[in-house]
């Protein structure tokens, strides 16, 4: 009962032992509460210092019960005192706090304009992420492009979403459709899932995208290169875009744990026709890889099995049956 002044049970109990009867010594006192002789005198040396017990007057050498109504009273008084100093201390660790913050604002290379910030490399970009994160209130919204996301993004990730989603705050989360055949990604989206996050695929993506709030935005500075930094963004207008960028894909996008439907009613899968749609562009495999979040090798395959179901002797020739068969 009395723990929260500094008593554990056995310092109560001889505490209570000497007030109800102060005669006999540490063996006596012991026998009569059912205590080992170590642990009554560890006790008797802890209510000492707590100035529940002081030198008897009656019998030279021995300990007297201060009365409750004194020695507790006593007691809170210095909890309150400490509370002061404690309370002071965090202001000035507040203070001291603040003064740094606005220092480090002046000393880091990020630049700030007319409610943007330039970020400039990975530490300058997790470094925000982790305060974005931490004063997040309702939601995030996130497109992660790029097919298998790495160790390291996911490793720097991981803390950060699970203390949002521990606070309930909404995620919700599009990846590329060949993450499905990433382990370490497919298996990050279904932790996310599974703590109340959503996740959706798609199997072409803008650029990389974070919106906090609706009210903060993160974009890439360059999407093909995020180490160059990225450009933070509180100005509502570019917000509100952003928002509705995320929506409309997110509305064309398949839900993680829903069946995935590997062909529409053509007889060929999203990803194939978006392949086509890239290589008939003009783009190169590895650039069309690359938007699709899939290898090389991947592209050059898929290409190939197309090119099969389609009975074409040339990639020319695969894009005008694919045109004839309403693919493109």
């Amino acid at each position: 009962m009395l723990k929260a002044l500094g008593l554990d049970v056995h310092a109560e109990t001889v505490y209570r032992g000497m007030l109800a009867d102060p005669s006999g010594g540490v063996e006596e006192l012991g026998r009569r509460l059912g205590m080992a002789e170590s642990q009554v005198r560890e006790a008797l040396d802890r209510l000492v210092d707590l100035g529940l017990l002081a030198a008897s007057r009656d019998t030279s050498g021995g300990l007297r019960a201060v009365s409750p109504q004194a020695g507790l009273e006593q007691l809170l008084r210095r909890q309150e005192e400490e509370l002061v100093r404690r309370q002071h201390e965090l202001a000035l660790s507040k203070a001291a706090a603040a003064r740094a913050v606005a220092e480090y604002a002046d000393l880091r290379p990020n630049t700030e304009t007319d409610g943007a910030e330039r970020l400039v490399g990975l530490d300058a970009i997790q470094s925000r992420l982790e305060v974005l994160t931490r004063d997040l209130g309702r939601e995030c919204l996130a497109i992660m492009p790029g097919g298998a996301q790495s160790q390291a993004s996911l490793d720097a990730s991981r803390p950060l979403d699970e203390e949002a989603l521990a606070r309930g705050v909404g995620m919700r989360v599009i990846y590329q459709d060949s993450v499905r055949n990433d382990p370490a990604t497919f298996a990050y989206a279904q932790w996310t899932t599974e703590r109340g996050g959503e996740v959706r695929t798609s199997p072409v993506l803008p650029p990389r995208l974070l919106i906090f709030d609706r009210a903060t935005a993160v974009v890439p500075i360059d999407p093909a290169n995020s180490r160059l930094g990225a450009l933070c963004t509180t100005a509502p207008g570019i917000v509100a875009s952003l928002v509705s960028l995320f929506h409309q894909t997110w509305d064309t996008a398949v839900p993680l744990g829903a069946a995935h439907r590997t062909t529409t009613q053509e007889g060929i899968t999203g990803g194939e026709r978006e392949l086509l749609k890239l290589l008939a562009s003009g783009m190169t495999d590895e650039a069309a890889g690359k938007r699709l979040g899939v290898s090389l090798r991947t592209v050059r395959r898929q290409m190939s099995a197309l090119m099969e179901r389609l009975d074409a002797a040339s990639r020319f020739e695969a894009g005008l049956k694919a045109a004839q068969r309403g693919w493109l």
